[in-house]
């Protein structure tokens, strides 16, 4: 993709909304956010730019309070754009009789689905295979689960015209939805109804995006070196240069390095790996559908088909105290595992050859008193640590309860601050959210609707104005020139690897990700001459 001169005069109409855009971040705000912060401080400065901390700064600026994140690297360049995409009730954890923790979800689910995230939260078909083999206990058991997981939705105040009522399924409706699966082995299926994210990441720009309208200063490539109750040493990544954050409460949300900054907890960093395989290989399934893990009660591989056209296959739950938390490996044992198990449920066996990508995250899991020695059994609940004269530190929970995590973070703060701010997030639209009625009269593609909500029409004017930005990356991708230039100029993208990595997903699938080097590396020079441009008519 070569960029011409109405490219770049198009990127420039687009640029100019910046300055009238509080949403967006990028080069330019973080520049400006530096040297703030070196003359002034804040009631809060939060450590870490994943979906802990840019939830805890999103409920800090909403209560009034100003904010500004840090982050060592890219947002959610961490555990958080790597999980399994789900945005939960909590089933598995009814499996496991953790009433609470499932009912917090499905809380925390209803508030997502309806009021903050709706144009990227979207229902999932969830088929449970009743297998011929297994024992008839466990069908059952399966569907009472089900039907106990619909009591929870329907209490949670989530109505079925989001999420469907479960149904018992024949086999051969097993089989259209997900053509995949040995139709013969069979007794039955259960179908069941849950939330998937588009992206993770997204949901995290997009939590940061927001606090950034309201007024949070969102920093990225600003690694925290020495934590205090009210200050922050750190070096800006980009250039050596140290920065010092001063605040009247520092958070802690960190993740699987919370103990960097807080020796006092015990935080197990478990492994979730994913294997990603074209969805044609699988018969392009319908719905999700899951395996249960031999010898473990309650514990499944997940297939979840994807809407780019791949499913993944996951997840693995396995203590890993040396991975890297930016860029864990995936171990053979993992890719075996996950497909032994996957196999024993499909028609057609996949092999490795079928893998054509993979990613793991590192969850940051809070280990209680007498739990086992798999990290399957630690805590999925939350951790807030509030201790006089240290830094608030917030840990443990999942993607589902990052809100109810912040809120519970941003409580302790303004305790310690002595002020009365109620929380305000439980329906406060994400930016690009809006109603489904309203996101389907939309005049913009499906594709980009379900991926940036009301900005969509943003997207759809660039390629309008100039069709080389309208052109997919290369022959057969979905993802623009569009999309990429506004990850530069709205998303805080500024690098080739963002823009693969996190701002879409096309580095899932290595090949996809070589095609794509050339047009992502012209994307970054147009925006970088238009940025420079832009500047300079000031």
């Amino acid at each position: 993709m070569t960029m011409e001169n109405p490219a770049k005069q198009a990127a420039k109409r687009v640029a100019k909304q910046a300055p009238q855009n509080p949403a967006w971040i990028s080069d330019l705000t973080r520049q400006r956010s530096l040297e703030y912060l070196a003359e002034h401080t804040v009631d809060v400065a939060v450590v870490g730019g994943g979906i802990t901390g840019v939830g805890v700064a999103l409920d800090a600026v909403s209560r009034g309070l100003s904010v500004a994140l840090i982050e060592s690297g890219d947002l959610a360049s961490g555990t958080s754009g790597y999980s399994s995409k789900l945005i939960h009730g909590g089933l598995r954890y009814l499996a496991k009789m953790d009433f609470s923790v499932a009912w917090e979800s499905a809380v925390e689910r209803r508030w997502l689905m309806s009021k903050i995230a709706p144009h990227l939260v979207h229902p999932l078909a969830f088929v449970i295979p009743d297998a011929r083999t297994a024992p008839a206990w466990e069908g059952l058991a399966a569907g009472a689960g089900v039907v106990i997981y619909d009591v929870l939705r329907r209490f949670s105040g989530l109505g079925s015209a989001v999420l469907p009522r479960p149904q018992l399924l024949s086999r051969q409706a097993v089989g259209a939805m997900v053509p995949g699966l040995n139709e013969e082995a069979l007794r039955r299926g259960y179908l069941y109804w849950d939330g998937q994210v588009v992206d993770d990441a997204r949901l995290v720009i997009g939590i940061a995006r927001t606090a950034a309208g309201l007024g949070a200063h969102i920093l990225r490539d600003v690694k925290a070196t020495a934590l205090t109750a009210e200050t922050v040493d750190a070096l800006d990544a980009r250039t050596g240069a140290p920065v010092s954050i001063r605040a009247r409460v520092v958070v802690n949300a960190t993740g699987v390095w919370t103990t960097d900054f807080e020796p006092q907890l015990s935080v197990t960093p478990s492994r979730g790996t994913h294997l990603v395989v074209r969805a044609e290989r699988l018969g392009n399934p319908h719905a999700a559908h899951t395996v249960a893990v031999p010898g473990h009660f309650g514990r499944y591989v997940f297939v979840l088909p994807q809407p780019d056209g791949v499913v993944y296959i996951g997840l693995t739950d396995e203590e890993d105290q040396t991975a890297d938390g930016h860029h864990p490996e995936v171990p053979e044992h993992d890719v075996d595992f996950l497909l032994d198990i996957v196999n024993t449920t499909l028609a057609l066996p996949l092999t490795r050859d079928d893998v054509v990508g993979s990613f793991a995250g590192l969850r940051p899991l809070v280990r209680v008193a007498h739990a086992g020695d798999e990290t399957a059994d630690i805590s999925r609940r939350h951790l807030v640590r509030d201790v006089p004269g240290q830094p608030i530190t917030v840990v443990g929970g999942k993607m589902t309860t990052y809100r109810r995590m912040a809120q519970d973070a941003v409580d302790a703060v303004t305790a310690r601050l002595g002020v009365s701010a109620p929380c305000r997030t439980k329906t406060l639209a994400l930016v690009g959210s809006a109603s489904t009625k309203v996101l389907s009269k939309i005049d913009a593609p499906a594709r980009l609707v379900a991926k940036y909500g009301t900005e969509a029409t943003a997207l759809q004017a660039l390629g309008l104005e100039n069709p080389q930005l309208a052109e997919p990356l290369f022959e057969g991708a979905a993802v623009t020139g569009a999309e990429l230039l506004f990850a530069v100029l709205a998303e805080g993208a500024s690098s080739v690897e963002d823009l693969l990595e996190r701002r879409t997903r096309l580095a899932f699938v290595p090949a996809d990700a070589q095609r794509a080097l050339g047009p992502a590396a012209d994307i970054l020079v147009l925006a970088a001459s238009m940025t420079a441009a832009e500047g300079t008519s000031k």
